[in-house]
């Protein structure tokens, strides 16, 4: 495969379950996979951070490499400033992420919030990683109201930048989908210039490795290794009531 940037529209969209349910599937075919986080933030360094979700569900043996820490829950830009760690740059995690690429047939790189949240002082983002790696870019969006406007964003600065967008996965389907999370199955690809790769059940973090790989199984694309149908979940959703 190759190296694919997983950027949420903004926080707490569920961008660390989908990186581990994209790597759980490639692991389970026996492709090498690797993850990187160029920034974690808002954990202190004996925490567990995202990778460490990462490897608990995708596997103990998933490589993992995380290039700054900063405590405090801001940009990484913001928490290096605050903290006084050195910074990461793209050209950092960019060099990082093909490193990783030249022992590993896949490699994700999971972003801190969205495309724009700047790493460094000069301004650097994932976008900025993606466009130096040609690397395609996964949307990461919230079912509900008010992630039509947020997805067309951030689908039209990567397309305005020259990246590609891969597609939109919903990081956390409710298990009572509203109105607005039902019809929005249908409009996010719109909105987002790319096809609807996937579908999350909220709380798959706290789910058993057996258990997660099945569902992210049934949850992402063919193109993942999965077996999920944008029509046939569409179809499903909308006769909920």
């Amino acid at each position: 495969m190759t190296v694919l940037v997983i950027s949420g529209t903004g926080t707490g969209v569920g961008k660390t379950v989908v990186t581990a349910a994209i790597a759980a599937l490639a692991r389970d075919r026996g492709e090498g996979v690797a993850v990187l986080k160029p920034a974690q933030t808002g954990v202190a360094q004996d925490e567990a951070g995202d990778l460490a979700d990462v490897r608990r569900l995708a596997g103990d043996d998933v490589p993992t490499r995380e290039l700054r820490r900063y405590p405090d829950p801001l940009s990484p830009e913001a928490a290096a400033r605050h903290s006084g760690f050195p910074e990461v740059t793209p050209a950092e995690a960019a060099r990082s992420a093909a490193e990783l690429h030249e022992h590993h047939q896949l490699v994700l790189v999971e972003g801190a919030g969205g495309l724009l949240v700047r790493f460094d002082s000069a301004g650097g983002t994932l976008a900025d990683v993606a466009w130096s790696l040609a690397a395609p870019v996964v949307i990461v969006a919230q079912a509900g109201l008010g992630t039509l406007n947020a997805t067309a964003l951030t689908a039209e600065v990567a397309t305005r930048r020259g990246l590609n967008v891969l597609g939109v996965i919903i990081g956390s389907w409710p298990a009572e989908p509203d109105l607005a999370a039902r019809s929005n199955v249908t409009d996010l690809p719109v909105a987002a210039g790319a096809p609807l790769l996937g579908v999350l059940p909220e709380g798959l973090g706290g789910a058993g490795r057996a258990e997660f790989l099945e569902e992210a199984r049934r949850g992402l694309s063919p193109w993942f290794g999965g077996e999920f149908d944008p029509d046939c979940f569409a179809g499903r959703a909308s006769a909920q009531t």
